[in-house]
């Protein structure tokens, strides 16, 4: 019998990690998400990222993804509160580089971060809410099991136009994700 193990481990946020987070600010990366941040945005998103890997688990968590066996950093990941819809939930969003995409990283990386969430059993539901225009991370939520719940319009960055999203919806108390 064949065991196909993860591709990929996530690995807390530290403060090592500000390199892989400029990587991640790639044009190509960004934009579905408003366009490469300043230098200090990235500075100041690495500093959350730190203190939130800081904090009590059940806050959230970010995370680097790591190429199972060498350990390379390819990419990011985490799940943090926020309010939504009267509900507190947790959010997750994810980031694979660009010579890595297409290898199914993202949803290996995913199935990871909800039940790194699930594991919390402090809310009940992971949203993620990628852009309509964007098939990657769509596709990233079908494969890791969330339910597509419409369409949405959130401010990301904060201070910008309200962007056209997909909410998706993980139930955290539900059974298993599925595989691939």
């Amino acid at each position: 019998m064949d065991i196909e193990a993860s591709p990929v481990r996530i690995a807390p946020w530290s403060e090592d990690d500000l390199t892989l987070l400029h990587a991640a600010n790639a044009p190509e990366l960004m934009r579905h998400l408003g366009g490469p941040e300043t230098d200090e945005a990235v500075a100041e998103r690495h500093a959350r990222y730190v203190a939130l890997s800081a904090e009590s688990m059940d806050k959230g968590r970010m995370f680097r993804v790591e190429l199972v066996p060498t350990g390379e950093a390819v990419g990011t990941i985490g799940f943090w509160e926020r309010t939504w819809q009267g509900e507190q939930v947790y959010e997750t969003g994810w980031a694979i580089l660009p010579p890595f995409q297409g290898r199914g990283l993202a949803s290996a990386a995913t199935r990871a971060v909800v039940e790194a969430a699930r594991a919390q059993q402090h809310h009940r539901h992971l949203h993620a809410f990628p852009s309509v225009d964007n098939p990657a991370s769509n596709g990233v939520c079908r494969k890791a099991g969330f339910l597509l719940q419409g369409e949405c319009a959130l401010e990301y960055p904060v201070g910008h136009a309200p962007m056209r999203c997909n909410d998706w919806r993980l139930d955290l108390e539900a059974p298993g994700i599925p595989s691939s």
